[in-house]
């Protein structure tokens, strides 16, 4: 799995992507800073189950944190690999500014998160500018990738309708035609019956019949949300209201990235406790720090995480996983012991696509557990179940294998 993190010139891709990965990446204040994607590890965030076996996780990946405000419960912190990706401008899809090389990296991410400027200070290429409106830049977005799609789809066209004459299947056509994409016969096939189009006569298909099914295809390959970044600036309480209004079809999440780096710097150098996601923070001891940084952090407390509940980076994160793609989250564990041989317990977690069976989970532990696969366990419940059983987010499961 590879989360995209797209957007125009300026408008925070790079902040934002240092903020969840706390990787040191170029960040300025003009269009195309990053030319070359930058690639690092975030985090998703979940309750941890080890306090109902009454123990304490101890990670081989990933991170635990115990509660530091409002909760008495334990998080963790499950690696994803994100991407950023050079500024999208309008004509990308037809080669304008970084287009092509955009578009070539952003075919990576099985999500996209969609940095926009909510504050709308920066214009549709990325320049300084006052009262521009962000619903601009949704739509260009959605609208490049869309015609990327088509172009794409179009230069195979005639191909496609003289191998028609063969009985082909239009489905599967299509997917060979865009296999790039990672679309299937079964996802173009629901495209078309979802739009109610003649599969029996593609010929008769207009341009806008094309783009209508290109659409179709980029949501179910690529969903995007939409990270309302820069939401403590003035203007940007209003114009995400309107966003929110304009797009109800789309997951639009208020951040504050630069907020983000603030807080996790501070926890990093023992300022404050701060887990990624928090409502608030605490200070660890208010008299060693400066007036200044003490007037930078209550500006945050009130400006965003009052405001907005977070600073939303990890909301954001943790949508493009579980909600845009349906992401479930499995530990492995034993019934009679949750440690490895090396005696870290509950160390890993696992996150698998929607619709995972027993029998999958087998196999993304090790292929040998999975073809020796006899049943598996229920931790919970010490309830035993078959290899067809779909497994559901916070399971704990020990898998019973031939496998030595």
């Amino acid at each position: 799995m590879l989360i995209g993190i797209v957007g125009k010139p300026s408008c925070g891709k790079s902040t934002f992507f240092k903020a969840a990965t706390l990787v040191d990446v170029a960040i300025a204040p003009h269009p195309f800073t990053t030319i070359k994607p930058n690639r690092g590890m975030g985090h998703v965030k979940l309750e941890c189950v080890d306090k109902e076996f009454n123990t304490k996780c101890i990670p081989r990946t990933g991170y635990h944190l115990d509660s530091t405000v409002g909760s008495k419960v334990g998080w963790r912190f499950v690696p994803v690999e994100l991407m950023d990706v050079a500024g999208l401008i309008p004509g990308s899809h037809a080669g304008r500014g970084l287009g092509n090389q955009f578009l070539n990296d952003l075919n990576q991410g099985d999500a996209l998160i969609h940095i926009v400027d909510a504050s709308g200070t920066t214009d549709a290429e990325g320049r300084a500018t006052d009262g521009h409106d962000p619903t601009e830049d949704v739509r260009f977005l959605e609208e490049e990738i869309d015609l990327w799609f088509k172009g794409i789809l179009d230069r195979h066209w005639e191909k496609i309708l003289r191998l028609l004459e063969q009985k082909k299947d239009i489905e599967e056509l299509i997917a060979t035609a865009l296999t790039a994409f990672k679309i299937t016969p079964e996802i173009a096939r629901s495209a078309i019956d979802k739009l109610g189009f003649d599969k029996t006569k593609p010929k008769s298909w207009t341009q806008e019949q094309l783009r209508a099914v290109t659409t179709e295809l980029r949501k179910a390959t690529k969903p995007i949300l939409i990270a309302a970044n820069k939401a403590d600036m003035p203007a940007s309480a209003k114009n995400i209201e309107k966003m929110k209004r304009e797009f109800p079809h789309l997951l639009i999440i208020p951040c504050a990235a630069d907020a983000e780096i603030a807080l996790r710097e501070a926890a990093k150098k023992g300022m404050i406790k701060y887990a990624p996601g928090d409502a608030d923070f605490e200070l660890s001891n208010p008299s060693a720090l400066t007036p200044q940084q003490a007037s930078a952090l209550e500006f945050i407390r009130a400006n965003v995480l009052k405001k907005w509940g977070s600073t939303g980076v990890q909301q954001v994160l943790n949508a493009a996983v579980f909600d845009l793609l349906k992401y479930v989250a499995i530990w492995p564990g034993g019934v009679n012991k949750l440690a490895d041989r090396e005696g870290r317990i509950l160390p890993d977690v696992f996150l698998l696509p929607p619709g995972a069976t027993a029998l999958d989970f087998a196999f993304k532990i090790h292929t040998d557990i999975g073809k020796g696969f006899l049943f598996a366990i229920d931790v919970r419940t010490k309830r035993r179940i078959g290899k067809e059983t779909l497994l559901k987010n916070r399971d704990v499961i020990e898998i019973i294998s031939a496998a030595k």
